[in-house]
C-alpha cells in the first residue's frame, strides 16, 4: 500500500478506513491512491490560495480569510459573543477627542446616549483624567466585557487572563509598552470604568431617562513607577442596572466577523446595527440617506463624501457576509428580515442564558 501519511483532513482520512471493506488488495489501493490524490489537489488548492491572500493588504486578507472560514464550517456558539444592543445601536465617539472634551452625545431615532468621561487616582495618590471611550478598540472592550459577563454567569468579571487572551485572538499581539496594543486596549477599558452613560428616550408626551455606571467596581494593579498611569484592572463588576438590562438585552455577534472588521470603529458599529436591525423587522425596510447620515456620518461635513465612504464599508462587510440581504440604492438602504444563518450566528435555541438570541430594546428607533 501507499504512503498515506500525507491525508490530514478528517473527511479523507475517514474514507482511507473505509477502505477496510475492500477484500482485494488491487482495489483497495486504487481506492488509497486516489484518496491521496485528492489531498494533494486540496494541497495545492490551499498553497494557491495562500500566496494569493499574502499578496492583498492586512484589512482586504482579514475580510478574504473569514469568508472562507464561513465557506468552510459552521456557526458555532463558540463564535458567539455579545453587545449590549442599545451602546451597539447609539455607538461611542470614532476618534480620540481631546481630553477637554468631557462628553459625548448621540442621537438615533427617539434615543439618545449621553457618555461622560470621568476620573481615578494614580499610585502616587493624583487624579488622572481619563478620556471620553473611542475607536475600535473601545468597542472591542465593551463586546468583550459583555460576552464574560454572561459566559461567566456573574456581573463581577475576571479579566486578567481572559483579556490578554481576547487581544490575542482579536489579531494583536498581546505586547505592552508605550505603543503597544495592550496598553490601547488598557487606555479604553479605563476610559469605560470610570465614565458614565445616561440612556434617553422619546415619546409624544413623554421623556425617559436612565443614568448609569456601567462598571461599578473595580480591582486594580498599581504600578510601582509613580509616574506611569499604568492601571491595570484585574476584576470588574457591572452595576446591577448594567448587568440586569444586558440579560434582557443581549445581542449575539459572530467573534470572526468582528476579527475581520476589528480596524474601523464605524464598520463595527454598521455589522452591529444591521444585526440588531435585520433581527427585528418582519418585512422590507427602507432607510433614508438622512437617517443613515445621521447614525453613521459623525465626521463628514458633506453627505455625499459620507455616501461614498458608507457605501465602501458596506461592500467590506459584504465582504464577509455575502449572504446578507440588503440593497444599497440612491433612496438610502433596503433591508430584508434576516435568518441567523445569513449573518453567521447558529440557529436559535432556548431555556438557558446561553441562548443566542437578539433582543430589541424596549424603545425602538423612529425613521
Amino acid at each position: 500500500m501507499p504512503d498515506t501519511s500525507i491525508v490530514k483532513d478528517a473527511d479523507l482520512r475517514k474514507q482511507l478506513r473505509d477502505t477496510s471493506r475492500f477484500t482485494l488488495p488491487a482495489v483497495r489501493e486504487v481506492e488509497v491512491r486516489h484518496i491521496i490524490a485528492k489531498q494533494v489537489a486540496r494541497n495545492e488548492e490551499r498553497a494557491a490560495r495562500e500566496v494569493e491572500l499574502s499578496a492583498m493588504p492586512r484589512e482586504k486578507q482579514r475580510r478574504a480569510r473569514t469568508l472562507d472560514h464561513f465557506q468552510k464550517k459552521d456557526p458555532k456558539v463558540k463564535d458567539i459573543g455579545h453587545l449590549h444592543s442599545v451602546l451597539a445601536i447609539c455607538g461611542l465617539p470614532y476618534k480620540r477627542p481631546p481630553i477637554e472634551r468631557r462628553e459625548f452625545r448621540h442621537m438615533q431615532g427617539n434615543m439618545g446616549i449621553t457618555v461622560q468621561a470621568g476620573s481615578g487616582l494614580c499610585s502616587d495618590g493624583t487624579w488622572i483624567d481619563y478620556s471620553l471611550p473611542f475607536g475600535p478598540k473601545a468597542r472591542l472592550v465593551l463586546m468583550h466585557l459583555c460576552s464574560e459577563a454572561l459566559r461567566q454567569r456573574s456581573p463581577t468579571i475576571e479579566i486578567a487572563d481572559t483579556f490578554t487572551a481576547f487581544v490575542r485572538d482579536m489579531g494583536f499581539t498581546d505586547s505592552g509598552g508605550e505603543k503597544g496594543p495592550l496598553t490601547a486596549f488598557k487606555e479604553q477599558l479605563n476610559a469605560l470604568a470610570h465614565c458614565s452613560i445616561r440612556i434617553s428616550s422619546t415619546e409624544p408626551n413623554n421623556v425617559k431617562a436612565n443614568q448609569f455606571f456601567p462598571i461599578e467596581e473595580m480591582e486594580m494593579w498599581l504600578s510601582t513607577d509613580s509616574h506611569q498611569q499604568s492601571l491595570w484592572p484585574s476584576k470588574v463588576t457591572f452595576s446591577g442596572v448594567m448587568y440586569e438590562s444586558l440579560q434582557r438585552h443581549a445581542m449575539p455577534f459572530n467573534r470572526h466577523v468582528v476579527r475581520a472588521l476589528q480596524g474601523s470603529a464605524r464598520k463595527l458599529d454598521i455589522y452591529f446595527w444591521l444585526n440588531w436591525r435585520m433581527h427585528n423587522i418582519s418585512a422590507q425596510l427602507v432607510i433614508g440617506w438622512n437617517a443613515i447620515t445621521e447614525q453613521f456620518g459623525s465626521g463628514f461635513s458633506r453627505q455625499r463624501d459620507f455616501k461614498a465612504q458608507f457605501k465602501e464599508e458596506i461592500t467590506h462587510i459584504m465582504e464577509v457576509l455575502p449572504k446578507t440581504p440588503l440593497k444599497l440604492t440612491e433612496r438610502g438602504l433596503i433591508l430584508q428580515p434576516a435568518d441567523p444563518g445569513m449573518l453567521e450566528l447558529p440557529k436559535l435555541r432556548s431555556g438557558n442564558l446561553d441562548e443566542i438570541r437578539i433582543a430589541s430594546p424596549k424603545n425602538v428607533p423612529r425613521e
